[in-house]
């Protein structure tokens, strides 16, 4: 069956950095465009970053702009997010998103928390 396992997750101090992974299962990675979103408390899932199927595109929120980097390893079915200059308003539950642009099929990761405070 289809898997997105995120992982990476944790509690950082403000300005520290983490990488998130996502691991993919269940379907062709290499037809899916992959992305990060993340919820915060009482707040609407929103948008992070995006990488293109090749990896050879990407754009990010202005809020993540110049301190998150998306990235893919393909022959490892993976979708990284290093995450770096961590700001408390970066507290959040972050999710994995694959759509295949073609086919119109999404699918969800279950989450990894992210907590930054001293």
């Amino acid at each position: 069956q289809v898997q997105l396992v995120e992982s990476g997750g944790g509690l950082v101090q403000p300005g520290g950095s983490l990488r998130l992974s996502c691991a993919a299962s269940g379907f062709t990675f290499t037809r899916y465009a992959m992305s990060w979103y993340r919820q915060a408390p009482g707040k609407e899932r929103e948008f992070v970053a995006v990488i293109t199927i090749s990896g050879g595109s990407t754009n990010y929120a202005d809020s993540s702009k110049g301190r998150f980097t998306i990235s893919r390893d393909n022959a490892k079915n993976t979708v990284y997010l290093q995450m770096n200059s961590l700001k408390p308003e970066d507290t959040a539950v972050y999710y994995c998103h694959a759509v295949d642009p073609t086919a119109g099929l999404r699918y969800w990761g279950q989450g990894t928390q992210v907590t930054v405070s001293s």
